[in-house]
């Protein structure tokens, strides 16, 4: 382990110094631990570098607001360890990060191992919703839920200590860097990426995955064209700690035919030279317009859209949009109110959150105001800062108009923040 800059991640290596490198990600509210049982077999043949994601296991608390920045800590950590090209396996989270190096960084991946892993992990709302929970509660209600999330019953059953391990590496997770990671799944979303993907793709996943199941796993071998589905008996979410023999022999399987020089790093494809290239955002991976053609303009309805459904959540949007008679209606407010003015670099969301509920608790628009204290939950606000919002607008917009909103605002707060 090292000391760890704020453009790294904590990392562990183990394996000979001039073996080729294997780099094993975790999943959220875990450690670089939850691949301990693969080390011996796998440091036989390849270098294996492990790293923990931000808050966890130790690990400085300096969060990441992407997947893609969690990418690009790992490339420079890998560029730190003199590793330019090698084979990745991620679970869950850390397979969203070999997913988005495989699409931006494809020089410096020579294959992968997806565990338990979606190109869309569940919907945003779900992701901002376990934000809230952690914001309000901690993470205790996390670390409860792990073991059924994780494991099957079976295991759970016989295997108490590794359950207590489980528990202990959430609770010790650094709350907000876990909020960040959640963020960061809310929005991660490569589906129509996938075709771009040109490295050897093993699709592993538990048969019993409730998280992220065989049905996502297909998904993946659908989109990547070098893609196998491997499905595990006996093992839920986290395949690896459950069924430990089986992973490693389906990964060293998959590795194996990797080729190797001299110095340790994977010998990069015909025509691909071995030095760090610029990392291209997924964005950009598609072919450039040619140069006469002007850039088209976005939609402010599109783009409005977009923000809407990431701060009210996909089922108010699409209430509010179900509605034929107020189509046009819908379409003013997505396109002027979220696609220009909540869409404006002055004001972070958090603040707007504040003043768009200041204002409706004056106006005495309580259906609305039940939204948006949703979305100021979902943007940070805690419910600490919800109830000092009602104190200044008491004193500002009237008692009996604070006095109302209180029960509005407290209401949604016990369905959002109780786990």
């Amino acid at each position: 382990m090292s000391e760890t800059p704020t453009n790294t991640l904590q990392y562990r290596v183990d394996g000979r110094d001039d073996a080729p490198v294997l780099v094993l990600g975790p999943s959220l509210g875990t450690t670089w631990h939850m691949w301990d049982r693969q080390i011996p077999e796998l440091t036989r043949t390849w270098r294996v570098v492990r790293f923990d994601l931000p808050g966890h296991g130790g690990a400085p608390a300096q969060s990441a607001e992407s997947v893609a920045e969690l990418g690009d800590r790992l490339l420079a950590t890998l560029d730190e360890l003199g590793v330019q090209r090698f084979g990745y396996a991620g679970c869950a989270l850390g397979g969203a990060v070999g997913l988005d190096l495989a699409l931006r960084a494809p020089h410096r991946v020579a294959s992968l191992a997806l565990v338990a892993t979606s190109p869309r992990f569940g919907t945003p709302d779900e992701f901002r919703q376990r934000g809230v929970i952690v914001r309000t509660n901690g993470l205790e209600p996390m670390a409860r839920t792990a073991p059924e999330q994780w494991f099957t019953p079976a295991f759970a059953g016989a295997q108490p200590a590794i359950v207590d391990w489980a528990v202990q590496m959430v609770r010790t997770t650094d709350p907000g860097c876990y909020i960040a990671a959640c963020e960061a799944l809310a929005v991660f979303d490569v589906r129509e990426a996938l075709g771009r993907i040109g490295v050897p793709a093993l699709v592993l996943v538990g048969a019993d995955d409730q998280v992220t199941g065989p049905a996502e796993a297909r998904t993946l071998v659908a989109g990547i064209a070098d893609a196998r589905l491997a499905v595990v008996p006996g093992a839920s979410h986290l395949a690896p700690v459950e069924q430990p023999a089986a992973v490693t022999e389906l990964l060293a399987d998959h590795f194996a035919p990797l080729a190797q020089d001299a110095t340790g790093s994977l010998t990069p494809p015909p025509g691909v030279p071995q030095v760090s290239a610029p990392v291209v955002p997924v964005a950009e991976i598609a072919p450039a317009a040619p140069a006469e053609e002007p850039e088209p303009r976005t939609d402010p309805y599109e783009d409005g859209l977009k923000l809407r459904r990431e701060v009210l959540g996909d089922a108010q949007v699409d209430e509010a949009l179900g509605d034929p008679f107020g189509a046009e209606f819908q379409r003013l407010v997505t396109g002027f109110a979220w696609g220009e003015v909540w869409r404006r670099d002055g004001l972070d969301r958090r603040t707007r959150s504040a003043v768009t509920l200041a204002v409706l608790i004056a106006g005495g628009h309580h259906e609305a105001l039940a939204d948006h204290t949703r979305a100021a939950l979902r943007n940070g606000l805690s419910p600490d800062e919800l109830r000092e919002i009602l104190l200044q607008t008491a004193v500002y917009c009237g008692l009996p108009a604070a006095e109302r909103a209180l029960g509005v605002v407290a209401r949604v707060i016990e369905e959002d923040t109780t786990p």
